[in-house]
């Protein structure tokens, strides 16, 4: 946590240092000492210091200085930092300006120079002021605020890319937060900039784009090196598993992601079969202790960026990056994952981003504190968000083709749901259309299948998890897909006549290779995969002991 700061101001430069060596001598500790001469430049620092969202405990501040009264100053002060302790040091002949402050700016002290000895005239008033302070002091968010619209897409994306990449952040609604108005007029922006991204650093970006926002939060984008061993393109479980095992084992490995690591499973409000964790765990918080664990062992880890091609030459696999740049690597692990389906129903297209979320529940979960929230799709992570947002809804209806769940989620999450009083489902049911008004949602018509009948029903919010789509449509080289558009690997790939036309190798294929030699395919992208997080990190630690086979051919 940041110190506190106390402020000191006097335009006798010999004062100013005889104050400020007191001041530090028994309170740096506990407390950071600003000073300076200048009262233009002690507000100009004030306004920096607001914007790093710093804290000033205490001013301590002359009255008689020629470029401005002290209590001018304290008055011009107590704008940006209300509640700072406000003590005035004095001649004698200031005595009356001083009292008169006490009403005028509310000041809380005044001191008389000099204040020789310290111990007594100075530390006894300085602390008594401190510790009134501390006991109304409420520490502020220290970290990345994000101010915007609460049903703007855009804001959607920026908190969906924070949440997703484990940067803590303040969501601040411009239409309710007294906050919000408050640092847009701090750093002088209008509602056309919205949103805006506030950072500790002082800086407030203005309506960034996800690239713009990555850059200025420190995320690497860029390459270091031109040819790698191993090039990893997806940090789902899989990706993560595999750039794990790839440091670890010595290979020179590069692990791209085009949005954020953890993949679906890092959405996850609660894993609670995985091996090892017997209370469950986040999606969340194996993502981060997965990357952490592959950064200790060397990997390089690109994000956010996107593969758009892969193409082959004399045996050495050439990836092209959104940004145009063009790196090499000797062998490739596809572990890009799957999407959700599209809801195919009118009005959904219109609202999405606004009160319409594909996954996402983590991140929009404060938004829906007693709202009518609805869930499509009857899998395991429609279940956890289900009993994640039932903490905040004030109800959650899980809306599903079937009679019943049975067939598509976990008995454990089954029993969850059935114990939780604000969660209903609806069977044999199907979302027909969205409606909204001002641009969010506020109405679902849905249609009962059995009865053929339809109700329109107030929705504050519709979270979408169906079905699986693989991301794999931006592979135009020759690499094998079944009619879903998932990859084929191993003895499958003879299933297909083109098989033999791609394949030149006398041997066959190893277990998670594609048709292309040295390409691999690990984790939900793979045809015949579990879509399980285990099934998916054993498959990216299998995918490396086939690298090494592959590189030792080479």
């Amino acid at each position: 946590m940041k110190k506190p700061i106390l402020f000191l101001l006097d335009d006798d430069p010999q004062v100013l240092r005889a104050i400020s060596r007191d001041i530090k001598t028994e309170y740096r500790e506990q407390y950071k000492v600003m000073s300076t001469d200048s009262p233009g430049d002690a507000l100009e620092a004030l306004t920096e210091l607001k914007k790093k969202n710093e804290v000033v405990a205490l001013f301590l501040v002359d009255q008689r200085m020629p470029e401005m009264m002290g209590v001018e100053f304290l008055e011009k002060a107590k704008k940006y930092y209300p509640d700072a302790k406000k003590i005035l040091l004095t001649a004698y002949s200031d005595t009356d300006a001083a009292i008169k402050a006490i009403n005028d700016v509310q000041l809380d002290y005044y001191l008389h120079k000099p204040w020789n000895p310290p111990e007594e005239k100075l530390y006894p008033v300085i602390s008594d002021q401190l510790n009134s302070w501390q006991l109304t002091y409420k520490p502020e968010f220290e970290g990345i605020r994000v101010i915007g619209y609460q049903f703007s897409p855009k804001s959607h994306d920026i908190k969906d890319f924070l949440s997703a990449n484990l940067f803590p952040f303040k969501w601040l609604d411009v239409e309710t937060s007294q906050e919000a108005k408050d640092i847009m007029e701090l750093h002088n922006v209008s509602a056309a900039d919205l949103p805006v991204v506030s950072i500790d650093n002082g800086e407030c970006i203005q309506n960034p784009t996800i690239p713009e926002l990555a850059k200025a939060l420190g995320l690497n984008a860029t390459p270091k090196d031109n040819l790698y061993d191993v090039v990893i393109i997806g940090a789902g479980p899989s990706g993560l598993a595999a750039a794990v095992y790839g440091g670890s084992e010595g290979l020179k490995t590069l692990l791209i992601e085009k949005h954020a690591p953890g993949g679906q499973a890092g959405t996850s409000s609660r894993i609670e079969n995985y091996l090892g964790f017997p209370n469950g765990l986040s999606g969340q918080e194996l993502t981060h202790r997965a990357i952490t664990q592959a950064k200790r062992f060397g990997i390089e880890f690109l994000s956010p960026q996107e593969v758009t091609s892969i193409t082959e030459k004399n045996g050495y696999k050439s990836l092209t990056l959104s940004n145009g740049d063009c790196i090499s690597s000797k062998s490739v692990v596809i572990t890009t994952g799957v999407n959700y389906r599209k809801l195919e129903a009118e009005g959904i297209d219109k609202f999405t981003g606004a009160g319409i979320y594909y996954g996402s529940s983590m991140t929009e979960a404060q938004a829906c504190s007693n709202k009518e929230v609805f869930i499509v799709g009857g899998g395991n992570s429609a279940g956890q968000s289900a009993v994640y947002l039932s903490k905040f809804a004030k109800n959650v209806y899980i809306v599903i083709r079937k009679p019943d769940l049975t067939s598509s989620m976990s008995s454990y999450l089954i029993d969850q749901i059935n114990a939780i009083d604000n969660i209903t489902v609806l069977g044999n049911t199907v979302i027909s259309e969205a409606i909204g008004e001002n641009e969010r949602l506020t109405h679902l018509n849905i249609s009962n299948n059995e009865t053929s009948t339809t109700k329109k029903v107030p929705a504050d919010a519709l979270f979408i998890f169906i079905g699986a789509r693989p991301y794999t449509d931006w592979i135009e080289m020759d690499i094998i897909k079944n009619e879903k558009g998932f990859i084929e690997t191993g003895r499958d790939l003879s299933r297909y006549k083109n098989f033999r036309k791609v394949w030149k190798k006398e041997r066959e294929p190893f277990l998670l290779e594609t048709c292309s030699p040295g390409i691999f395919a690990s984790g939900d992208v793979r045809a015949g995969a579990m879509n399980r997080v285990a099934s998916a990190v054993g498959e990216g630690a299998m995918a490396i002991k086939f690298v090494h086979e592959y590189l030792a051919e080479i």
